[in-house]
């Protein structure tokens, strides 16, 4: 077994290390790709239908101050178009159906009597998510006292009303795929500041918002396309089906090992949410700090369904296609529909215990649990869709979850600054390590490009 030689390699062909290999490679850095799937996009992911409609698998969304993945999609040449947001949303709580319009000034709220307690939440929340130094929330001047709570904890006594608690559970679950019990409050915290950009601050409407929010466009042709033109301009440099087993560091450079292949790179990127660089052996071992990081920090319980319908229906009843619902196992759904296209395409989301219920069984049971759900919202017609797929992202090997790797209490203060600090050669990147959009696609993008800037100022 040969080893190759270049400048940097990057391990990861997600968003992040693909962002990061464009700019070295414009750069003139000598730089190669690995990676673990026979394809490229990581958690993003466009599937073809048998209907011929492309849908998104995994990250899909393009908001305001994605200021990154705006721009990077158009520079690979695509278009961003509007998700459908039109006529009313849906409200299904304790057995009862509701439709409401979006708008005012806490953005889309459903009729539910907990509104006024979770406008004043959602209040407190932004206040406190100002004082979050970007990317640094264990320097926030209340970091030990929100950190050593959870999330539900903070936001368990100040909702009192079953809606209150509902909706704020929601808003945190849907976001991040987690239970708000799972989750420290500072995390939650640093979520929200990130949602944002240098000159906006985040807001909680921000990430929960279609239109003005993080839900409001889509990628013509699937966020995918967006990972597959970054790859077709980098050429030779991408292998695929490449998992790295071992990265070795001397005083010269680091040596990656995969199953067939060897590579000499004087620095390395790493591409790969924390949890996931556990199955890397490191040689020497990491920094303690580092590895309890990796430990903390699991990925969300998530899966992803997609409904193809003859067409968008539900729209003919003045409907958005956008719901909030307990009647589960999906509490949120979104109109999918590519612009242009006859059929319609309604994606829901699975998340936390729901999705680890659902986590052994088949795929057809997958199905038989959700459109029941789907049926009580949209109606019978929802419940006959022409195909229907499901996408479990925590059994997906490279991933393990989604969209985001999440900390508990005690975990931002204690190894925080391990998250994004090089150790000695290797540097990382991947979404959870961006100090704005962490966890979404813009996020990748700004934390591959952060970490291709300090490898070349240590290489030069």
């Amino acid at each position: 077994m040969g080893t190759r030689r270049a400048q940097v390699a990057v391990v990861g062909a997600g968003l992040s290390g693909l962002a990061a290999a464009r700019v070295l490679a414009r750069a003139g850095r000598d730089v190669v790709v690995w990676e673990a799937r026979p394809r490229v996009g990581g958690r993003v992911w466009s599937l073809p239908t048998a209907h011929g409609v492309p849908v998104d698998a995994g990250a899909e969304f393009v908001g305001p101050t994605q200021d990154r993945i705006r721009a990077l999609v158009a520079e690979c040449g695509l278009a961003l178009a509007p998700t459908y947001d039109r006529g009313h949303h849906l409200y299904q709580r304790a057995g009862r159906r509701r439709r409401y319009r979006a708008g005012g000034r806490f953005g889309p709220i459903p009729p539910d009597p907990g509104v006024a307690e979770v406008a004043l939440l959602v209040g407190a929340v932004n206040r406190l998510a100002r004082a979050v130094p970007a990317g640094a929330p264990w320097r926030h001047p209340r970091a030990a006292e929100f950190d050593a709570l959870t999330a539900q904890q903070w936001l368990g006594r100040r909702a009192f009303t079953p809606g209150a608690h509902f909706l704020s559970r929601l808003s945190l679950s849907s976001a991040l795929s987690v239970p708000a019990d799972e989750v420290s409050f500072l995390f939650w915290l640093h979520y929200v500041a990130g949602a944002g950009n240098a000159t906006t601050p985040g807001t909680v409407q921000r990430l929960a918002s279609t239109g003005g929010g993080a839900q409001e466009s889509l990628v013509v042709g699937g966020a995918q396309e967006v990972a597959v033109r970054l790859a077709a301009a980098l050429g030779d440099r991408v292998r695929l089906g490449t998992p790295v087993r071992a990265l070795t560091q001397d005083a010269e450079g680091v040596t990656l090992a995969a199953d067939d292949a060897a590579l000499r790179a004087e620095r390395v990127i790493v591409a790969m949410a924390p949890a996931l660089t556990a199955s890397i052996a490191f040689r020497p071992t990491l920094p303690a700090a580092r590895l309890q990081l990796a430990q903390r920090m699991p990925m969300g319980a998530v899966g992803k369904v997609v409904a193809v319908y003859p067409t968008p229906f539900w729209r003919d009843s003045g409907l958005s296609g956008q719901a909030l619902t307990d009647g589960g196992p999906v509490d949120v759904t979104f109109d999918s529909t590519p612009p242009g296209s006859a059929r319609g395409v309604l994606t829901g989301f699975v998340s936390g215990a729901a999705m680890r219920r659902l986590d052994g069984v088949p795929a057809d049971a997958v199905r038989e649990a959700c459109l029941p759900g789907l049926a009580r919202l949209f109606g019978p017609a929802a419940g006959r869709p022409l195909e229907f797929l499901v996408q479990r992202w925590d059994r997906e090997e490279w991933s393990r979850g989604g969209p985001t790797g999440v900390a508990g209490c005690g975990t931002l203060t204690a190894f925080g600054p391990a998250l994004h600090a090089p150790c000695d050669r290797i540097h990382w990147a991947g979404t959870e390590t961006a100090e704005y959009w962490a966890g979404y696609m813009d996020g990748a993008v700004r934390a591959g490009e952060r970490a291709a800037r300090e490898v070349m100022a240590a290489l030069d």
